[in-house]
């Protein structure tokens, strides 16, 4: 019995340590990454007591991603799940007595259409059937239609009979042949098509549409806006938006405000300077439209500006003449006193707030990186996502309170997945780069960091190459991939990054390959120097202008045993004449390859061809009309025949991001693969 009794006891033990051990967090997994519920910007119901969001699953298994509507109460709590979810449903919008959330589906199959749930009876009806889909909702504010986006034949408008010619014929063409006469004749991963994107004015009844943006121009534009390109005035009488009329758009960025009688009828443009003017919403009482503006023609990287256009004068204003980063957005204070407003901030997404009468704006929340700003109707509290390199996105709530502010987190929907998950802790390095300036770059440890142990260490280099590493989750080049891997990963804010002032975004124009590049490569002298990094195995990755920047230390520097190249710029020349927006290449080199032939030469790696040494990964997407294909495959070409031990990975299916969930999951074990090959030693 005794013998029996210790038995139990030992299989008992055993048990319980199975358990414990069972239970102890895992490094991140990209099956992980993939289960991560992704939540969408929230939108408080009129009455102030709900929060609706949408939130996307990644179903691995199906290659698909599916998205759904959610409430939770706005004091927070359980979420509940109000759509079918079966397929997308996104975008949703509370009608102005709170009684319905209208929001986009493509349930039933082809395009996204509008969809209304009843929050009283919990049951959803379908509204529209536009060929070109519907995008961005927003209600009329006395309820009886909604606004929306769909793309439409500039020549047919909204008039069936049209539109099914158009359609009917386009399906019996025989050949599919691509024909142009003029630039921009393809875009981002599509070619041109014979639509336009237009703002529909759509009764509930589905009777008398209305284009109101009528003509052979997109509205709103297809860049630069962020998506919410247009608004309704408060008395549901006017409609502004933005536009860009040039007959050249591949060479503009100059988009203007129009305003538009709900009705119908001409337009009236009432903006006139050359850059970027977008993101127009009206304040609650109607008097002011704030926008977002540039100044400088076909600088997309230009900073980003706050203006108010007084609707009782036509006189506008510049808000914060001193503020020195973009305002990435911004939402009106219901009072209309203020705007509260995103900005970059160092490594965060700072939220700020800005009296329009005049005066510095005030700092509210820097933690992270915040997105979605929504505004309660009593103005006691805004709400909005968060995210850091250790969290996914979650909806929070910001309460005033005298002396400062703080963020509640609102939802939960990952809690449990991340509490099984050992992320790396993160830090901030500071060092000095090109000409003295203070470099920042952001740090992630391996899980169960040990500082008495050596690393190998992995770069990362942001795009852009005006962009930043923040403190933000990411699911295209997420850190803890590599931490998990057993890296410490190092990511520089070089020249051009945002967050440290509109001088320092410029200094990188006409400079591709100069002060950036030391900045990093400071940096990385820092990094190998640090006690637990083992400066004899460092890697570097990076897509876009990080690509270019991997393609540039190829010819430049034997520092790295390994290499990563995704969508890289390699011939700047060759690059000129097959990607879709000149308006960059020509800002950032200051004309053609024939007007600056001197500058696009010393900037091109592929110039630099014979100092090739380093064993680099060359990734692609063949539908990248951004980055097109052609630059990974002369990369590839060099490398091989200059006997540099690499390997190509293309995607038939993917643009300038590889987005589809197994493509995702090939390219994270193909790079990480290729990594240990020549960081780890081989058993």
């Amino acid at each position: 019995m005794k013998r029996i009794a210790v038995a139990v006891a030992v299989t008992a033990a055993a048990l319980l340590f199975a358990v414990v051990a069972f239970a102890q967090p895992h490094p991140f997994t990209f099956e992980d990454m993939m289960a991560i519920r992704r939540i969408g910007a929230p939108q408080v119901s009129p009455d102030g007591k709900w929060i609706a969001y949408d939130a996307s699953t990644i179903d691995l298994n199906a290659n698909v991603r599916r998205s759904a509507i959610y409430l939770i109460p706005s004091s927070g709590g359980i979420s509940k799940q109000i759509s079918d979810g079966t397929k997308q449903d996104e975008g949703p919008a509370w009608s102005p007595d709170g009684k319905t959330i209208a929001y986009v589906s493509n349930r039933d199959g082809g395009a996204k259409q509008v969809w209304l749930y009843d929050v009283a009876t919990g049951q959803s009806r379908k509204i529209s059937d536009l060929e070109g889909g519907a995008g961005t909702i927003k209600w009329a504010p006395d309820g009886s239609a909604v606004l929306l986006v769909s793309d439409i034949y500039p020549d047919c408008g909204v008039d069936p009979a049209c539109i099914k010619n158009k359609t009917v014929a386009e399906a019996a063409t025989p050949t599919k042949i691509h024909v142009a006469t003029s630039l921009l004749y393809r875009h981002w991963t599509a070619w041109q098509s014979p639509t336009r994107t237009h703002v529909l004015y759509y009764p509930l009844s589905g009777s008398n549409v209305r284009d109101l943006t009528p003509g052979v121009f997109d509205a709103p534009p297809f860049s630069l806006g962020g998506g919410d390109e247009f608004d309704i005035s408060p008395d549901g009488r006017e409609v502004v938006y933005a536009r860009n009329t040039d007959a050249h758009p591949e060479l503009s960025t100059n988009s203007d405000l129009f305003l538009v009688p709900v009705t119908g009828g001409e337009a009236k443009r009432v903006t006139t300077r050359q850059g970027a003017d977008t993101s127009p919403k009206y304040s609650p009482d109607g008097r002011w439209i704030a926008w977002r503006s540039q100044a400088t023609p076909a600088y997309e990287s230009d900073l980003f500006e706050l203006w108010l256009y007084d609707r009782t004068n036509g006189k506008t204003t510049r808000l914060m003449p001193q503020f020195d980063n973009w305002v990435d957005s911004f939402t009106w204070a219901p009072d209309s006193k203020s705007i509260y407003f995103l900005a970059p901030l160092k490594a965060s997404e700072a939220i700020y707030q800005v009296p329009i009468g005049g005066g510095e704006p005030r700092l509210l929340m820097k933690s992270g990186s915040a997105d979605a700003l929504t505004v309660s109707r009593d103005g006691k509290t805004v709400y909005y996502d968060t995210s850091s390199l250790m969290s996914p996105t979650d909806i929070f709530a910001l309460t005033k309170i005298t002396g400062g502010a703080r963020g509640v987190k609102l939802t939960h929907d990952n809690d449990a997945l991340l509490s099984s998950i050992a992320m790396g802790a993160t830090q901030d390095q500071w060092y000095t780069g090109a000409a003295g300036a203070q470099i920042q770059a952001l740090m992630v440890l391996p899980p169960g960091f040990d500082r008495a142990k050596k690393y190998p260490a992995v770069v990362l280099i942001h795009g852009g190459p005006q962009g930043a590493w923040e403190d933000a989750w990411s699911y295209r080049w997420n850190p803890q991939m590599y931490a998990a891997r057993g890296y410490v990963v190092f990511m520089p804010n070089p020249r051009g990054s945002t967050g440290y002032g509109q001088q320092f975004v410029r200094e990188i124009s006409g400079d591709w390959g100069g002060k950036a590049y030391t900045d990093i490569m400071n940096g990385v002298d820092v990094l190998a120097a640090m006690p637990f990094v083992d400066g004899n195995r460092l890697g570097a990755a990076g897509a876009s202008y990080g690509g270019y920047m991997i393609d540039w230390i190829l010819g430049h520097t034997d520092r790295f045993k390994v290499l990563v190249s995704h969508a890289g710029v390699y011939d700047l020349r060759s690059e000129y004449g097959v990607t879709e927006e000149l308006w960059f290449p020509e800002f950032e080199f200051g004309g053609a390859p024939w007007e600056k032939p001197d500058v696009y030469a010393k900037w091109s790696p592929d110039n630099y061809v014979m100092n090739f040494k380093t064993p680099t990964l060359v990734s692609q997407g063949e539908i990248d009309f951004r980055v097109p294909v052609n630059q990974g495959l002369e990369l590839f070409t060099a490398l091989q025949r200059r006997g540099v031990p690499s390997k190509l990975i293309v995607f038939p299916d993917e643009g300038h991001f590889i987005l589809k969930p197994q493509n995702a999951k090939f390219f994270y074990k193909t790079v990480l693969d290729w990594i240990d090959q020549w960081l780890k030693p081989q058993g």
